[in-house]
């Protein structure tokens, strides 16, 4: 069973692991406007226009997510879900930053960043598409 998997007991709960996590930094930064800010307030700024854009995605590590998240909200998020699962903060880091590029550039389709309500309709919409 992976860290994803654990999230959920394994079980089939009708979405990703790794999405249930990124809607759950959007949900803790306030929206998906305040995730994308946070990131690139945290010197993440190129890769995540590069997300929001319609090019190609910038990859990013475990290390850069940390770097970028330390000290915010979405790091103790982060801390906190480590917590309840029983692993090393760095295994979640390591999902969120694997996931994370493509679940942005599905949810600004065109290059913009659609509103509120828009954000968990898009990572349903993500989820369907890649059959989660």
């Amino acid at each position: 069973m992976s860290i994803l998997d654990s999230l959920t007991g394994g079980q089939n709960t009708g979405g990703s692991p790794a999405l249930e996590m990124i809607g759950g930094l959007i949900n803790h930064a306030g929206g998906l406007q305040g995730l994308l800010n946070t990131l690139q307030q945290g010197g993440l700024k190129n890769a995540v226009e590069s997300w929001v854009s319609t090019g190609a995605n910038q990859a990013i590590s475990s290390g850069q997510l940390q770097q970028a998240i330390n000290g915010t909200p979405l790091g103790a998020h982060v801390n906190e879900i480590a917590q309840r699962l029983g692993v090393d903060p760095s295994q979640v880091l390591g999902q969120l930053a694997q996931h994370l590029p493509a679940a942005i550039d599905h949810m600004t389709p065109n290059g913009q960043v659609p509103a509120g309500e828009a954000d968990l309709s898009a990572l349903q919409s993500l989820a369907a598409k890649l059959g989660l």
